[in-house]
This record gives structure tokens, C-alpha cells and sequence, in this order.
């Protein structure tokens, strides 16, 4: 990724060339109020439908607060068992040794994390389900619809998180910690408490908070596992109002209520700083001490069934498909929902990423020019993080219901929301690699005269691995959109996790466990993609 200076000399032929007008100047600040505006736009959207108020008489309703009551608990049991399941996964990958197979289960971490919701569910109920491989040692009891099956998805799909983020924490010990360690000759509970815990404990309480607001604004998986009413969460109760009655202002006041709330957590854990989970280990193996005999066994059994757990339910995908491999009425029934996911994960991906780049024009330069705009600039291009995805969908629904016919525009408006929730996404992996760039080469840039076309090239071979990987990144989670697509979607198209949730709803199990094979291999391709890039730029 690094360019030399010679390079950039080169580029100028030894002559001075006047800076020419440069686009990122202006695109920039019109990106920034495309963006501001769409928020607007949902927000006014929220605000009132044909000029109807609020029903305000619904917040006396028994029901929103049994909603409230259930989408709070359900993402705080998900938080602390995600980060306690976490913790002794994270040590066991600190103290075990390094192996390929670790490196292997950090990438599969980041698949698990960023997975398609549909092919998790689909895993869980060909897992645990009524036919489930291992229902008949639960117990007549076992239910996988309700409390039960949500915490294990949301488990499963969070831990991962939170592994990565922890270990990357502990992995970043200094090896004079570690000597000391050895010296003092703690035991292994004054290790943790002493060394491990306070290296790992603001990631710790971070990641607790920010799994909990995404546990609060989890759909798809209450959608498909809650079972009922007495499962039901804010984002499900603001599609079925949305969709399945079309009460528009019941819809409206859950949907102020999930901003509020889910905004206010997500203000609230950021104000205490972020967590890094895409970053590279520091290794520090030469002076780690050795673990027992006793702790060794007890890190491999650790180890053993994480590796497990994360893979059973992908693992149990398989043996569902092979009444429906060959047939062809299924794959031809197949071929346009998975285009249509394709096509619609490409332009939104494009759209996203530039996007992305050209509102973090305005931030470089406040940071070129030292300027206090800059931490403002940051928040306005990333504001789209506090807006939950189903708010920021139902706020544009309400605002575009009266003015476009929204079946023909859907594909287009999935897409466009879709590219302003991930932007945020995209400027995490781009911010970084920009600003280096910028404290690396723009003096010298600036003392070459480079005109805006050598500038360009140059800027292009320094983050292309970065753009692959935000690219890559981006595309992973628009593949399993679910929630943008419920609100917008209609059978004229038809994606592929949407696809899966009709085979699954209907119990089609194998249909919907083939078609979960197919996408979980464009998703692992696209994970190995973004951890071969993110290797590359480390």
C-alpha cells in the first residue's frame, strides 16, 4: 500500500503543475447534505402522515410497554452472555499457541459477526428445531421459538464480536508487562485481575453497550424465532404495525420510541470511546508465561467447543440440502433472487463506499488545516449510526408514501437506504488509511504541485487495499439485509434472504437450508477477501 516519494516525483516530470479545480472540494459538502437531507427527509416523515397528529393514547397501551420490557431484557441477557462466553474464548486464544487454525478461527469470527441473519436461523432450526439433529436430547420441553432461540442467535452472532475485540485488547499487552509477570511470579488470578482485566476492561464495558444496542435493534432473528406476541421487539412491532395493519401512526410513535431509546445507548457507549475488532494482534508470544498442565487443558477445551459452537449450525446447513441438490424446479426458482441479491449488494456497495469517500473530503481538510471543524465534520458523516435502520426506513416510507409509487421505486429506495446505513461502516475501514495518507504524503504533494489527475493516481494506489476491503465489508451486510428490505421490498423482487425466510416460514427447510449454502459461500468468499486486504494494509 505505501507509495514513495520517488513515485510522486515522477508522476511531475521533474516540472511544477498548477493545481487545477478539484471536485472533492464541492462533492464533499454536497454528499454531506445528500446525507443530511435523507435524514431529514425521515425525520419529517416521522413527524406526521397527511397531516394526521400523533396518537399519543397509544402510550397508555398495555402491550408497547410489555414491548419495551421484553426488547430491553432480551438485549442485556444478549450483551453479558456475549461478552462472558467471550472472555475465556479471548484468554485461550492469548495463552494457546500460535497456529494456522487460529488465524482460521479469527476469520471465521469476522464471518459468524457479519454473517446473513437468515442463514444463522436456518442453521438454529435445522440444529434445534422441531427435526432438529439435536432436539431429541432437549427434552420434550424444548422450544426454539421464543426468549430461548433469540439469546442463542443473538449469542452467536455477537460473541464473535466481542472475542476479537477483547483478544486484540490483551494481545496488545507490552512484553515488559509480561516479564514482570514472570518475575513477581503472580498466580494466575492475580494475572488476570492485575494484568488481563485492566488491559481488556474499557473494551470490555464498550462492547457490552454497543452489542446491547444492536441487540436492540435486532429483526430478523426476533422476526423468525420470537414465536409470538410475547417475543416481539420494537423493530418487529413497527413492521407488523407498518406492513401487516398499515397504522401508520402506530408505526410512527414505536418507531420515535426505538430512536429514542436505541440512539440514546448508542450516544451513551460512544461517548466512552470505540472498539477496535478489525485490527491486527501485537505479538508479544516470546514472553507470555507458560500455563499449566491444568489451565493448557482447560484453554483447549475452551477453545474445542467454541470452534464447535460456531460451526454447528452452519455444519448442520448441510445434510437438509441433499433432498433438494438436484432439483432443478428449486435452482431455477433460485437464479433471480440470488441476481437480484447480487446486483443490488454491487450498486449498493458502489454507491456506499463513494459516497463514504467523498464526505470524508471535508474532515481531511479540517485536519490538514488543524481545523476544530473537524470532530463535527466526523459526526456529520457517520450520523447515520444513530438512526436505527428500520427508523431512518420507516421515516422515508411515510415521507415518500404520498409522493411516489413506492413497488416501483422499491428496488431503488432498498438501496439507497441500505448505502446510508453502511456509509458509516465504509468511513471506519477509509478514515484511518486516509489520514496517514494525508500526514504522509501531502506536503510533499503540495511541494510537487501535483494537478488533481496525478493526485488522484496517487491517492488511488495507496488505498486501493482499503477501498477492497470497506468494499468487501459493505457487501457482506447489504447481502443480508432483512430489515430495509421488509419495509420497501415487494414480489416484483424478490432477494435471497428474503427468499430464505418464505422457505423457512412455510417450513421448507431443506429449500431454505440449500439456499443458505449458496449464500454463506458468496459471504465467506467476501470475508476472505476483506481479511486478505486487512492483512495486507496492516
Amino acid at each position: 500500500m505505501a507509495v514513495s516519494s520517488n513515485s510522486i516525483a515522477g508522476l511531475s516530470g521533474g516540472q511544477p503543475h498548477k493545481i487545477t479545480f478539484s471536485p472533492s472540494r464541492w462533492m464533499g459538502w454536497i454528499v454531506l447534505c445528500v446525507m443530511l437531507s435523507a435524514t431529514g427527509m425521515a425525520f419529517y416523515g416521522l413527524l406526521s402522515f397527511s397531516g394526521q397528529p400523533f396518537q399519543w393514547q397509544l402510550l397508555q397501551d398495555p402491550y408497547l410497554f410489555s414491548i419495551l420490557r421484553f426488547t430491553l431484557w432480551q438485549s442485556a441477557l444478549s450483551a453479558l452472555f456475549s461478552v462472558l462466553f467471550a472472555w475465556p474464548v479471548a484468554l485461550a486464544l492469548l495463552h494457546l499457541r500460535d497456529s494456522h487454525h487460529k488465524r482460521w478461527f479469527l476469520s471465521l469470527c469476522v464471518l459468524c459477526f457479519v454473517l446473513p441473519t437468515l442463514i444463522l436461523i436456518t442453521g438454529i432450526v435445522a440444529l434445534l428445531g422441531q427435526s432438529g439433529v439435536l432436539t431429541p436430547f432437549l427434552g420434550e420441553d424444548w422450544n426454539i421459538y421464543g426468549l430461548s432461540g433469540i439469546l442463542l442467535a443473538h449469542i452467536y452472532l455477537n460473541m464473535p464480536f466481542a472475542i476479537r475485540a477483547i483478544y486484540l485488547r490483551l494481545s496488545a499487552i507490552p512484553a515488559g508487562s509480561w516479564r514482570l509477570v514472570q518475575q513477581l511470579k503472580l498466580n494466575r488470578w492475580q494475572q488476570f485481575r492485575y494484568l488481563e482485566w485492566p488491559a481488556a476492561k474499557s473494551a470490555t464495558w464498550i462492547t457490552l453497550g454497543f452489542v446491547m444496542v444492536l441487540c436492540f435493534n435486532s429483526f430478523a432473528v426476533v422476526l423468525a424465532l420470537g414465536g409470538g406476541p410475547k417475543s416481539t421487539t420494537f423493530e418487529v412491532a413497527i413492521y407488523q404495525a407498518l406492513k401487516y395493519d398499515f397504522n401508520i401512526p402506530e408505526a410512527l410513535l414505536l418507531s420515535w420510541i426505538q430512536l429514542i431509546v436505541a440512539g440514546g445507548l448508542y450516544l451513551i457507549v460512544t461517548t466512552f470511546g470505540h472498539v477496535s475488532w478489525l485490527g491486527q494482534e501485537v505479538k508479544n508470544r516470546t514472553f507470555l508465561p507458560h500455563p499449566s498442565p491444568r489451565e493448557r487443558r482447560f484453554y483447549n477445551v475452551v477453545y474445542s467447543a467454541a470452534w464447535m459452537f460456531l460451526l454447528a449450525p452452519l455444519t448442520a446447513l448441510i445434510p437438509k440440502t441433499r433432498d433438494v441438490w438436484l432439483d432443478t424446479e428449486f435452482w431455477s426458482s433460485l437464479i433471480r433472487p440470488l441476481s437480484t441479491s447480487i446486483l443490488l449488494a454491487l450498486m449498493t456497495t458502489l454507491l456506499s463506499v463513494t459516497l463514504a469517500y467523498a464526505a470524508l473530503q471535508p474532515y481531511r481538510k479540517a485536519l490538514r488545516t488543524r481545523s476544530s471543524s473537524a470532530l463535527w465534520l466526523d459526526g456529520l458523516a457517520s450520523h447515520t449510526l444513530v438512526v436505527p435502520a428500520m427508523v431512518l426506513s420507516v421515516g422515508i416510507f411515510v415521507f415518500c408514501l404520498p409522493r411516489m409509487d413506492i413497488d416501483q421505486w422499491g428496488f431503488f429506495l432498498v438501496m439507497f437506504v441500505n448505502a446510508l446505513v453502511s456509509i458509516p461502516f465504509a468511513i471506519t475501514q477509509l478514515k484511518p488509511a486516509l489520514a496517514s495518507y494525508d500526514q504522509q504524503y501531502w506536503p510533499i504533494i503540495q511541494t510537487l504541485k501535483l494537478g488533481f489527475r496525478q493526485r488522484v493516481y496517487v491517492e488511488w494506489k495507496f488505498i486501493r487495499p482499503v477501498l477492497m476491503t470497506a468494499a468487501s465489508f459493505v457487501s457482506v451486510l447489504v447481502l443480508g439485509d432483512v430489515a430495509i428490505y421488509s419495509i420497501f421490498g415487494n414480489q416484483d423482487f424478490v432477494t435471497l434472504p428474503w427468499l430464505i425466510y418464505g422457505y423457512a416460514s412455510t417450513y421448507r427447510i431443506a429449500e431454505a437450508a440449500l439456499a443458505s449454502v449458496v449464500l454463506l459461500g458468496i459471504s465467506l468468499a467476501l470475508v476472505l477477501l476483506l481479511e486478505k486486504q486487512r492483512s495486507r494494509n496492516a
